[in-house]
């Protein structure tokens, strides 16, 4: 490495995806690098990343963003989980939630010990002894000592973007101004060379990201990484996205209404809701989407609907040759369990940690592409779940979905959780043994059988063990202040504040 030539980094695109890498790189490498990002102000974003998950909160701290200055810059509430409504079939409702359940054991989940006492005769809820769940649905949040509360945030993605702008900045990464015309290559290796922008300036780099959304000008339109369609899996193909003004203190949570042909979300913020619905087109044409949308909105309607038309998918080679995918680039999960931002974060830190200090090393490429992609199929098989296992068959698009096949991958976790009760996370992945839990119990899926190790506490025992249990969880939420109550405490905005 020669320490006085620095690394040429060029990120192209801007958005969540562009300033979140532009943030992270030059927040942690400072003049270690010469970081340049280029977007226009002509192109738009999607923008409707507006939900997320616990993650984020390291990813800030990380980067030495202070919480309640980010939130009242971006407008956000605090999020304990998702509420998954019509799911399971119509007029159902189960609630997918950030924290633990009960208590561990080192050799079986405490949904072991749940299922013994439903054989028992203790008939509670699940859902009873989880203090997130609990705290979200009666509308409370507060920050606990030693984080026992699991949280993320609703927010608006553009002012993040405007926030980690300034940061970026601050930092020294320079923005340039300008349309990509052409990505140069250079003839003897075929990596990228420069990006050639339509004023004809000519911007060299050393790595480049593209951050240019489903167009990966970059990694698709240059370097042809090719594409892996996963609409066999997931058949939603379309969204509609719109803001609507608040009408009701915002709820610690984000709700995903499932219809006859898809789902809608709605997310609370400090001075709007994001709302949109999913939907697969060939079973439900866009202007009847859009209908049914502005039908079931709540509030006036603040923005002109932005129609989205994707492909659920991952680009093969994540990281190939001198450029990274990060963002829409790489791939689209639709945001039915919120983990868009997530990947643009775990790209990020996970460049970070490969960043060359020389020529790009091959076998930082390949690791790099390893993991991505295993993220990336992790994820997917979460959200298949959600359309796979459901007692849903009122509709053409619901018999559809029953119909799909399945990953191997999947089927196996699905399987030894109905048998067995067991759940068993692998290589670092995001959803935790609860989330999976909570998910397939919704979606109804009961074990048939439990770990014995349940069965070595007596009768009394068991149920003085879930007592405490169920007890400490509802004493917590009694103690816990309204979410609408802290957040104009903590990080009130100012469109909040004047409102």
């Amino acid at each position: 490495m020669n320490p006085t030539k620095k690394l040429r980094v060029v990120v192209a695109g801007g958005g969540t995806a562009g300033w979140m890498t532009a943030a992270a790189l030059a927040g942690t490498l400072g003049d270690c690098i010469e970081l340049t990002l280029v977007e226009s102000d002509a192109i738009g974003t999607i923008g409707v990343g507006e939900s997320t998950i616990p993650p984020i909160v390291l990813f800030n701290r990380l980067l030495g963003i202070g919480e309640a200055e980010f939130m009242a810059a971006t407008q956000a509430t605090f999020k304990l989980g998702i509420k998954f409504e019509n799911w399971k079939d119509v007029g159902e409702t189960y609630f997918h939630s950030f924290g633990t359940t009960g208590k561990d054991h080192w050799s079986a989940g405490f949904q072991h010990f749940w299922l013994h006492g439903l054989s028992q005769g203790i008939e509670h809820s699940y859902d009873d002894y989880c203090l997130e769940l609990k705290a979200a649905l009666e509308g409370k949040f507060a920050h606990l000592p030693d984080d026992k509360m699991n949280y993320a945030y609703q927010l608006d993605s553009g002012l993040y973007a405007a926030f980690l702008r300034k940061r970026a900045e601050g930092d020294g990464a320079v923005r340039i101004e300008g349309k990509i015309a052409e990505v140069e290559l250079d003839g003897e290796s075929g990596n990228i060379a420069a990006l050639r922008l339509d004023c004809d300036r000519r911007i060299a780099g050393d790595l480049f990201i593209d951050c240019t959304g489903f167009r990966a000008l970059l990694i698709e339109g240059a370097l042809h990484a090719g594409f892996d369609d996963w609409t066999h899996y997931l058949p939603c193909d379309s969204a509609i996205a719109v803001q609507t003004a608040s009408v009701r203190p915002p709820v610690p949570y984000t709700r995903a209404i499932a219809h006859d042909a898809g789902w809608q979300w709605r997310i609370p913020l400090q001075h709007r809701q994001g709302n949109g619905i999913v939907y697969c087109s060939r079973y439900l044409d866009k202007d009847a989407a859009l209908e049914r949308l502005l039908g079931t909105v709540e509030g006036q309607v603040l923005t002109q609907p932005n129609f989205i038309r994707y492909t659920t998918g991952a680009r093969r080679k994540q990281w190939h040759r001198n450029c990274v995918a990060i963002g829409l680039s790489g791939g689209f999960m639709e945001p039915l369990e919120s983990t868009s931002i997530h990947l643009i974060q775990r790209a990020v830190l996970r460049l970070i940690r490969m960043l060359p200090g020389g020529p790009v090393s091959e076998r930082d490429i390949a690791e790099f592409n390893d993991q991505q992609l295993t993220d990336m199929d992790q994820i997917r098989d979460f959200l298949i779940l959600h359309y796979k296992v459901t007692e849903r068959r009122d509709s053409p698009f619901w018999r559809h979905c029953a119909a799909l096949p399945m990953p191997d991958s999947l089927a196996q976790k699905i399987e030894l959780f109905r048998e067995t009760g067991r759940v068993f996370r692998k290589n670092e992945e995001l959803f935790v043994e609860n989330s999976w839990v909570q998910v397939m119990m919704g979606q109804g899926i009961m074990p048939e059988s439990y770990h014995p190790i349940a069965t070595k506490l007596r009768a009394d025992e068991l149920d003085k063990f879930l007592a405490m249990l169920r007890d400490s969880v509802a004493k917590t939420v009694a103690g816990l202040p309204d979410h609408q109550t802290y957040i104009a405490r903590y990080c009130a905005a100012q469109d909040a504040r004047a409102a």
